[in-house]
């Protein structure tokens, strides 16, 4: 397992629409594996295939935020299936848009359906924290930040932000 460079906005391939996987063989269980690692050292709680520059529909997470007793989930290929009408609010941030936080609303409940990290199909009913983590990282595979859903100002004060940070590492 390897720790991959995760991508930051401003960024085109965060913005492409990933790809489905055909079958769940060796090689996606160690892009998983690496996601994993990844997502452990940044730290977060999901991650994206598309964020370290693979553009599968590939999606790891781990909501439970101990250390000990880690619950990595796999989702290959999710689609939702039914999204509740009523909505919650969560402060979301992005392993791609750095240190930037903002309350979205979403679905409170989803139904996901996927493939497993050994191929087999699933549905899994989600709430909460897993539900909006699911939506984000969702978004993710149609090439949305969760940035999409701020204001125009906001989102723009914030991708200035990204560039000139991006900007000044370059000179170094």
């Amino acid at each position: 397992m390897s720790v991959k460079k995760i991508l930051t906005e401003p960024n085109k391939l965060l913005r492409q629409v990933s790809k489905p996987v055909d079958k769940v063989g060796d090689e996606e269980r160690k892009l998983m594996d690496d996601m994993l690692e990844t997502m452990y050292d940044a730290p977060g709680i999901g991650l994206a295939a598309i964020q370290i520059g693979v553009p599968k529909r590939i999606i790891v997470m781990d909501i439970s935020r101990d250390q000990e007793k880690k619950e990595p989930r796999y989702f290959i290929n999710p689609i939702i299936k039914n999204k509740n009408k009523e909505k919650a609010k969560y402060e979301e941030g992005c392993l791609s848009v750095p240190d930037q936080f903002a309350e979205i609303e979403r679905p409170n409940t989803c139904e996901v359906e996927y493939l497993d990290y050994d191929g087999k199909k699933q549905l899994l009913k989600a709430d909460g924290l897993l539900a909006t983590c699911i939506q984000h990282e969702m978004d993710h595979l149609e090439g949305i930040l969760f940035i999409d859903y701020l204001s125009k100002l906001k989102k723009s004060m914030i991708i200035k932000k990204l560039s000139k940070i991006k900007a000044n590492r370059t000179i170094f």
